[in-house]
């Protein structure tokens, strides 16, 4: 099994699923069909599914597409408002695609009906595969904009947080410099979060994904994996695990962007009055 990272959009995920042997692939969150079939023609494969964890534009906007341009094409998702769907999976459920297995898990909150994969091949020495969407990202959790904390902490602890620890995490947005800078304002004497936020840099300056990350790190430097610590729990001011959890996303959705600096031809540009004609009301 081979999974193609694939940036996507500003900072999105798609991923391909390869089965080596039959050359037969998976789709995982289709945002671009054109990059993706891209992709497809260079590995000289046929994709036989997508899997969809939710219906978000920027993960599944590709779907109805791709159903068109192959036809018998498989959509695999969890929420009526998934484009082009052809079976609604369920909690639990497998599914099997020649050699790889895949476990559907179902973690609402972010949406009311978001879908994590969890895949693996029997006999493969190879790490499982969860490919989390946005409920699990390196270094932190989806936002809460269909669910509740209660929910979220259900999906982290009891269903992503007990698969094997060398689960390989595929998530759906490259986000982990800032997920780890907040990381770090919650637990500034976290050296896993540290060194974790210093290569996360340099991948970034090199334009390389900070993806796959396994499980067990995540639970080093993760704060949202980390609700049970001491540090967490103070910066919070709250002991009680959910508690913990919405108090931490609120802080989250609270930490400040860092400032851009304008692009200098760009101000010039500007100043100079080269924009005048597109700014004029017609």
């Amino acid at each position: 099994m081979k999974v193609k990272v694939i940036s996507v959009l500003e900072d999105n995920y798609m991923y391909l699923v390869i089965e080596e042997s039959t050359r037969h692939a998976l789709a995982v969150d289709a945002a671009v069909p054109k990059r993706l079939l891209e992709i497809i023609r260079k590995e000289d494969v046929v994709l036989r599914a997508i899997l969809t964890t939710h219906h978000h534009w920027d993960h599944a906007r590709g779907n109805e597409e791709l159903a068109q341009l192959l036809p018998g094409l498989q959509v695999f998702g969890a929420d009526e408002r998934i484009g082009a769907l052809t079976h609604r999976v369920s909690h639990g459920q497998e599914l099997s695609f020649g050699t790889i297995r895949v476990r559907c898990l179902f973690t609402p909150c972010h949406t009311s009906g978001h879908m994590c994969y969890f895949m693996w091949e029997d006999d493969s020495p190879d790490a499982p595969a969860l490919f989390s969407g946005d409920t699990l990202f390196v270094g932190g959790c989806g936002q809460f904009f269909e669910g509740t904390a209660e929910q979220m902490h259900t999906n982290l602890t009891q269903i992503l947080g007990t698969l094997p620890k060398d689960t390989k995490i595929f998530c759906g947005h490259e986000c982990t410099v800032r997920n780890l800078k907040f990381a770090l304002k919650v637990e500034p004497e976290n050296e896993m979060v540290k060194e974790k936020l210093a290569w996360a840099k340099q991948r970034d300056d090199e334009d390389l994904p900070t993806v796959p990350s396994t499980l067990q790190e995540e639970f080093l430097y993760n704060p949202f994996l980390r609700v049970t610590e001491e540090a967490v729990q103070r910066f919070t001011g709250r002991t009680d695990p959910v508690e913990v959890l919405r108090a931490l996303r609120s802080h989250r959705d609270n930490f400040k962007k860092p400032k851009e600096r304008p692009n200098p031809q760009a101000m010039l540009a500007f100043h100079w009055g080269l924009f005048g004609p597109f700014l004029e009301k017609k």
